[in-house]
Formats: structure tokens, sequence, C-alpha cells
């Protein structure tokens, strides 16, 4: 199974800027090659659209600062892109034509393993051009965590905060399932999920409940950029905050959705097949106790219900 462990990087404020000129001139590179492609532009593939990278470098001396890689990885990332177009095409569906990126967001830096190095829990991203005509040195990250011990790509991406983050692709082997008694869940609209169990108890989980909250807040400073004057220091600021507010929302979802995950894999299949077939009631021990490890305006659980109420619970999701 492929999972990502994503650390926390720490990094100086010359590496940082570095990161931002090499993301800023990629993300050029992708919208040049987008609005080509809007204007009307036969797209001639990934591997031909990489030959005209030489051009490229023409053009603009400064890509020869920026790591090869780096820039081939835009070829590969449009070309899925397109992919994705055709295929939607193909099949009828709302076509969705690539767009270009926002420069208020950082385009993702994708580095292959092979050509990074860790030193003594320092990341070393290397940057274009050698010896004499190498005008940004490596960038050296100090990671905050341990990084695993092999991997496969590596993203390098950045928050509404300013923090850099590494995310590291790799292997882990999948547990397998347990011999025991089962528990189902289906998904809802007004509820995150309704679970029963082989003894016919019916278990009610509640999602996120602060969106919104957070919808108000972002159309409210939507409402007042848009009534500023493009790249006027207020029109960037109220960029950065909307940023920030959109990731704390997201911060929060993705909060929930762990603790539910965690609460369905952890508490309800472990407690189905012991606690709850001694401890029917809901004020239980066991009730109690999972009820205390979360957050009211998050996740709305444990109701547990007899068989006789089965068609009230399915209405439910």
């Amino acid at each position: 199974m492929l999972i990502t462990h994503k650390i926390k990087l720490e990094i100086s404020s010359r590496d940082a800027a570095t990161l931002e000129f090499m993301q800023a001139k990629c993300r050029g590179l992708y919208n040049w090659w987008v609005m080509k492609l809007k204007n009307g532009e036969h797209w001639p593939g990934t591997l031909s659209a990489k030959k005209t990278l030489k051009e490229s470098r023409k053009h603009d001396p400064e890509l020869n600062h920026v790591y090869n890689k780096l820039l081939q990885e835009v070829f590969f990332r449009l070309g899925g892109a397109m992919d994705a177009f055709f295929k939607r095409c193909h099949n009828g569906e709302n076509p969705g034509f690539p767009r270009v990126r926002s420069r208020h967001n950082f385009f993702t830096l994708c580095y292959p393993s092979s050509y990074l190095k860790i030193e003594n829990g320092v990341l070393i991203l290397p940057t274009g051009s050698r010896g004499s005509a190498k005008k940004y040195p490596d960038v050296r990250a100090k990671l905050t965590e341990e990084a695993p011990a092999q991997f496969g790509e590596v993203a390098i991406s950045r928050d509404g905060r300013s923090n850099y983050y590494a995310s590291f692709s790799h292997q882990r082997q999948e547990e397998e399932q347990e011999p025991g008694e089962v528990v189902a869940f289906d998904l809802g609209i007004k509820t995150l999920a309704v679970g029963t169990n082989d003894q016919g108890r019916f278990y009610h989980v509640g999602g996120f409940k602060g969106s919104k909250y957070y919808n108000r807040q972002l159309d409210k400073i939507r409402s007042k950029r848009d009534r500023c004057k493009k790249k006027s220091r207020r029109y960037k600021h109220l960029s950065k905050v909307y940023k920030r507010v959109s990731e704390k929302k997201r911060n929060k979802q993705r909060d929930s959705l762990h603790k539910a995950s965690h609460l369905i894999g952890h508490k309800l299949v472990e407690s189905t097949c012991d606690s709850f077939r001694r401890n029917r009631a809901i004020g239980g021990w066991r009730a109690r106790c999972v009820r205390s490890t979360l957050t009211t305006d998050m996740l709305k659980l444990v109701k547990t219900q007899p068989a006789h109420d089965q068609q009230k619970a399915l209405s439910l999701g």
C-alpha cells in the first residue's frame, strides 16, 4: 500500500527565497503552455513537449537556475491534465480544460528520490546549474521528524502560514483482516455515516458542523478583496488572510474525518465484539468513554439503537 508521510521543514530565509523562485518558474512554464493550448495550439504529447524545453531555456535564461527534473515534471503534470481532459470529452462529460495556476498558490515541487540526500536529519534539495554558473546554492531543509527509510517521490509544498513541508511517498505492508464480527457503514448526506453490526445494533456518526461559519468568513474576505485594486498591498494582505482561513477550514475537516475513522476503526469495531455485547445501555461506561474523546461540533456518536428501530436508523442516512 502506497502512503504519504508529511513532515514539516525548517529552512532559512535564503532557502525559502530559492524555493519561491523555482516554483514561480515552474508555474510560469505550466501557465505558458496552458495559454498556448487555449489559443488553439495542438498538444503534441508529453514526450514531444519535453523536447521544447531547450528552446524555452533560450527564451528565458533564468530557467537554467531551476533543477532540470522539476521542469520535466511540469510536462508530466500537464500531460496528465490533458489526458484527463480528452478522457472526459470521450465519455461525454463536462470537459473542464486545464486552468492556469494562480500566483497566490504554491506550485508543488516534485523531486525523485534518487536525486535527494538526507544528512543528519537535513534534506538537501538540488538546484539548477553547476560550478560558477550556479546562482542558487542547494536548499538545506531540516526535518522535524525522521524520514522513512525507503521512499519514492518527495513533494515540497507550502501552507497558508508560509510553512514548508516535504511529503515522502513510501510503501507499507497492509494488515490482514482479523477474523471476527463485522460492522458495516453507509455514508450519508445529513450525517457522516450510519452503521450496523450482526447483533442488530445501529451506530450514528455525525460529521463536520462548522462549514457555514467558515463559508461566511470566506465570503466576507472575498467581497472585500474584490473592491481592492489588484496587486495592491491590501489586496495581497486579504489574499493571505483568505488562504489562512481556508487552510483552517480544511484542517478542521481533516481532523473531523480522522477522528471519525479512528472512532470506527478502533472504538466501534473493538467494542462491538465485547463491551457492547455486555453493556447495551447508551449510558454505559464504554459509551461515556467513547463520547468523552470527541468534540461536540465535530462528531456526535454514539447512539446505539436496537433492532426494532432499524427503519428509523436507515432513514438518517
